[in-house]
């Protein structure tokens, strides 16, 4: 019940930012999940984003799970930094009201959630509006295989993303500049899966031989999509708006102008070491960290010089477990002793 009203939590705010404390306690439900329920709750919808509520009710679907994709790939990448991703509405909702590192890459990394679930979607046969890719064979290859099978329609789950995740924003005025930051998120996101799909073959001959080879082209694997985007966090630039307020500029002058695949950010985030609910930081008290590390989730940095407590914690789990014919797995229960760690 919780991680579905945090997903919502998530999804109305990226779709609609300035009206998220009203819509949580309305939408937490696992009723939200639904699509025609995501439609109905909201009035703001988007001219494209209400275009496809009432046309393809599916695609929302999809955009939810993406969502869920997202934020437990999100948990996963910042699982030994200050902020972890929480799922804490307190945390999570003032985050993403601010231009900063930890927000840009949670607008990055939906955005690329929504592109794969969508295409999985299409690849899987799900989606009666889209089918797989098949019609690359016209890009030359190295004569030692040739295009075939059915890849995947990435196409259509950028397009979908794009409608979906940019509509709202796209409707700023000209010269926000928080409206180009996350527009310019979002796209980093769709390029980190579009940019980088992957070949992947099967051979055809007798007796498992390889005289023929058809190739085609497969989406990275969401976890290489993460790693990518965390990445282009730990590197991400700050910027400024041009004075057309057209275009993103970096902040000096000496810094690199961002590419279309760099997450971008314009305020400094908070060092998130205490609780603040100005900041939506919830601490890093009672964290567990390692003290063997010298990096992010070492002690020493996950607990802000605070330092930390040791404790021992009596685990229990199966082990030595056989198969007895037919059909039973018969478990003993092995107790050991862990010692934990955790920031004052």
């Amino acid at each position: 019940m919780r991680i579905q009203g945090v997903l919502v939590c998530l999804y109305f705010y990226l779709m609609f930012p300035t009206n998220i404390i009203g819509l949580w306690w309305a939408v937490g439900s696992p009723l939200v999940m639904d699509p025609n329920s995501i439609c109905r709750k909201t009035r703001r919808l988007a001219g494209k984003q209400r275009a496809i509520c009432r046309k393809e009710p599916e695609i929302v679907e999809e955009v939810a799970k993406g969502a869920k994709i997202a934020l437990l790939e999100c948990q996963y990448q910042f699982r030994y930094r200050r902020w972890n991703c929480t799922t804490a509405k307190r945390s999570i909702s003032k985050i993403l009201r601010r231009d900063i590192r930890e927000s840009s890459f949670v607008y990055a990394v939906t955005a690329a959630g929504v592109v794969f679930a969508v295409t999985e979607a299409c690849s899987t046969g799900h989606l009666l509006q889209c089918t797989c890719k098949n019609n690359i064979r016209d890009i030359a290859t190295d004569g030692e295989w040739e295009w075939g099978g059915c890849g995947d329609n990435v196409e259509f789950g950028y397009q979908k993303s794009r409608e979906f995740m940019d509509a709202r924003k796209r409707k700023k005025r000209r010269g926000d500049v928080t409206t180009l930051i996350r527009l310019h998120n979002n796209e980093a996101g769709r390029l980190a899966v579009t940019r980088h799909m992957r070949k992947e073959c099967k051979c055809h001959g007798l007796s498992g031989s390889c005289t023929l080879k058809t190739c085609w082209r497969k989406m990275p694997r969401f976890r290489h999509v993460g790693d990518r985007l965390k990445g282009k966090f730990d590197g991400s630039a700050k910027v400024i708006s041009s004075n057309d307020g057209k275009h993103l500029l970096p902040e000096g002058d000496t810094i690199k102008p961002p590419t279309k695949e760099d997450l971008v950010y314009s305020q400094e985030s908070p060092n998130f070491c205490k609780r603040s609910k100005r900041w939506g930081s919830l601490g890093t008290r009672g964290r567990e960290c390692d003290p063997t590390s010298m990096g992010v989730g070492g002690c020493d940095l996950l607990c802000c010089g605070r330092g930390y407590s040791k404790t021992e914690v009596t685990v229990r789990e199966n082990c030595k477990c056989q198969f007895r014919w037919c059909c039973d797995v018969i478990c003993e229960t092995c107790v050991s002793v862990r010692t934990v760690y955790r920031c004052s």
